[in-house]
């Protein structure tokens, strides 16, 4: 396994993670993601560290904390082995605090995620959304607090906006609080909307992207392609409406190109298309999910190889898509990359 610096700080992370959203079952929204129950959860994990993926990530929306209690029984014993990543802010109710990262929000739900996970840390704590109610600067101290009690280890966001980002790293400087290390993001072949102003602000602030959802809300997995509708049991139909949406001929284009690079590799199609992810700059890790240990074995195979450069080009021809303004002089940033080089490179290193 390949490990990296997460963004500028100094927190080692593996090049894969492992999502635990399907564990639990619990709930009507994020619970039918999967039924993982804790012996089921327990193989997974043992094939995970196997293979050198330490970092879990879960959150509290996850199967109504039921992810967080499960993952954290499963890790019972090696807690120092693994790396705990969650998630709060998102609703865990319908009463007025039951959402959102106020002070109150923060801490009661930090304290819950401890309980769950049967853990006195939490390696790596993230934002699950901006919450424009609460300053930045409320969010910001709490945070600080909780790490200098030794609560959580590293702060990060996730799904917010450029000027989301900036504005809370601009008032943790001027204030000397932690800064957040990571931008936990929606980046795949067919979703590279990360790359018009979050991956060039990554590249500037030091700030690593851990990507979900990289095979497209499973619009990538290789069942999908011209001419073949989904299969009538297929998750897809129930969750496709969660994540962004892809157009038909975009995602046919996508699925052509890796079609042809895995007739040349031996590779499949996810494989291809995390290995594709693995090389983007910003990228510290990419979250990857499995409901059995037959599909986590299968991500586990994108690492360990490498495409060609006439390989990653004809991913990024059959992704590219127009930019938006004031975006579109420009190709993805580019431009602007040549005249104003960033102060630190995030690039991934060649090799794993």
């Amino acid at each position: 396994m390949e490990y990296r610096q997460l963004g500028r700080s100094g927190l080692k992370v593996p090049a894969l993670s492992f999502g635990t959203g399907t564990f639990g079952g619990r709930g009507p929204l994020f619970g039918a993601w999967g039924t993982t129950d804790v012996d089921e959860a327990r193989r997974l994990v043992d094939v995970a560290l196997d293979a050198g993926i330490t970092m879990f990530d879960t959150a509290d929306v996850y199967s109504d904390g039921a992810s967080e209690e499960v993952l954290g029984a499963a890790l019972k014993g090696r807690r120092d082995e693994v790396i705990i990543s969650t998630k709060a802010g998102l609703p865990m109710g319908e009463g007025p605090g039951d959402a959102g990262t106020s002070r109150a929000r923060l801490i009661t739900a930090v304290e819950d995620a401890l309980r769950r996970l049967d853990t006195d840390r939490i390696d790596l704590f993230q934002l699950h959304a901006y919450d424009a109610s609460t300053p930045v600067e409320e969010v910001l101290a709490t945070l600080d607090q909780l790490v200098r009690q030794g609560k959580i280890r590293y702060t990060g966001v996730s799904n917010f906006s450029g000027w989301q980002l900036m504005k809370s790293q601009a008032a943790a400087d001027r204030q000397g609080w932690p800064r957040y290390a990571a931008h936990q993001v929606y980046y795949s072949l067919v979703g590279r909307d990360y790359e018009w102003e979050l991956m060039p602000l990554a590249r500037e602030e030091g700030v690593g992207a851990v990507v979900w959802s990289p095979l497209g809300w499973g619009r990538l997995t290789g069942k999908i392609r011209r001419g073949r509708p989904l299969p009538a049991g297929s998750r897809l139909h129930d969750t496709a409406s969660f994540g962004p949406p892809v157009p038909d001929e975009l995602l046919y284009r996508v699925v052509d190109a890796l079609d042809e690079v895995a007739a040349e590799t031996g590779r499949t199609v996810p494989q291809i298309a995390l290995n594709w992810l693995l090389r983007r700059p910003t990228v510290s890790s990419v979250i990857i999910g499995a409901r059995n240990e037959e599909q986590l074995r299968a991500n586990i195979g994108a690492i360990g190889w490498e495409l060609t450069p006439g390989q990653v080009a004809k991913l990024d021809a059959a992704s590219a898509t127009d930019a938006a303004y004031p975006y579109f002089p420009y190709q993805r940033q580019e431009g602007f990359a040549r005249l104003n080089p960033p102060a630190v490179d995030l690039t991934p290193p060649a090799g794993s």
